[in-house]
């Protein structure tokens, strides 16, 4: 199949891609226990890409036919110049959002939304100031909190919670972390943990917690209504009939969601991954690098990388991660 501009991008089994999640950065201020190691070494500096390489990559796949663009790290927020990239994106026809821990939202808030960004997801496992600490390594609850609020004061038109939930962690709060986002009128995803990257800090097959299993506890409490609304993402979403917000399940275990996948990444480093638990990438980085490129070279390889893009993903809880790379490498 020869794809333009003009066709978009389709990989070989017949699905669009027009969502493009970015990463800025492999850096965080927060050490997540089922996201990275305690001790983490990052990218040499040189080896991730500049602002004017990430708004590059960025252009060439809204040419190509996307029209969502998700910002992530690591945290998208501690990368320097991000508001130039931010304000240079939101020029482009897309829908440009974020996906960030909150830890910086309190002062950045404001200018993001300013910028263009319409869409941000905000990761919260705990209500607890204590557990919070534990789940993060080095996260401040009442900073997140305080992120929190000044993204809606600012007038983010959607807000949604991310919540990765562990047995025997954080799984007696899902009912009060749904309580939360329906006080303040966001939504909220749980998510099944993803095996990427090896950890001692816990067993990921003894602390594994279903959607169904979350999905059941809320409706003790909670009448859930199917919904067909989809946001881009692969999240699965149930509505309240006495609430606006939206409760959805991320389930790359017990719920597989690739059939209709339409996401491809770029990490910070400029891998063009085309499956979050595949290693099948092409470096874009080396191109974008090449004195010797010419403009549509870039577009090229993107077009070309979509044969690449595997019909699913094979996560597995009972054996040693196939994917060695942690999340904030792979971007959220």
């Amino acid at each position: 199949m020869q794809m333009t501009p003009e066709s978009g991008l389709i990989d070989r089994f017949g699905r669009r891609i027009d969502y493009l999640r970015l990463s800025v950065t492999d850096r965080c201020d927060f050490r997540c226990v089922y996201c990275m190691a305690e001790k983490m070494t990052f990218l040499p500096r040189e080896q991730v890409l500049s602002i004017e390489e990430l708004y590059e990559v960025g252009r060439s796949f809204v040419e190509l036919g996307v029209r969502r663009i998700r910002l992530t790290g690591g945290e998208p927020l501690v990368r320097r110049g991000l508001l130039a990239l931010v304000q240079q994106l939101g020029r482009l026809p897309v829908e440009l959002s974020l996906t960030t821990n909150g830890s910086q939202l309190a002062k950045l808030a404001g200018p993001l939304a300013d910028a263009g960004v319409d869409r941000i997801n905000i990761s919260l496992d705990s209500l607890q100031a204590d557990r919070f600490q534990r789940l993060t390594r080095t996260g401040d609850l009442n900073q997140v909190l305080r992120g929190i609020d000044a993204a809606r004061e600012a007038g983010i038109r959607r807000i949604k919670l991310n919540s990765v939930i562990l047995r025997g962690r954080n799984d007696d709060e899902v009912l009060a972390l749904v309580e939360f986002a329906r006080e303040r009128g966001l939504d909220i995803s749980f998510i099944e943990e993803m095996p990427l990257g090896q950890i001692s800090e816990h067993d990921r097959a003894e602390q594994f917690c279903s959607s169904e299993q979350l999905r059941a506890r809320i409706e003790t409490r909670f009448a859930l209504l199917p919904s067909t609304e989809r946001t881009g993402g692969p999240s699965r979403y149930f509505r309240m009939a006495d609430s606006d917000s939206r409760i959805g399940f991320i389930s790359p275990h017990s719920r597989n969601f690739c059939g209709d996948c339409n996401r491809v990444r770029v990490t910070a480093e400029g891998r063009l991954l085309l499956c979050l638990g595949h290693e099948h990438s092409v470096d874009l980085r080396q191109v974008l690098r090449d004195p010797a490129r010419v403009p549509a070279d870039l577009q090229h390889h993107i077009v070309q990388a979509m044969a690449l893009k595997p019909e699913r993903h094979e996560f597995r809880l009972d054996d040693e991660p196939q994917i060695l790379r942690f999340m904030n490498m792979t971007g959220g």
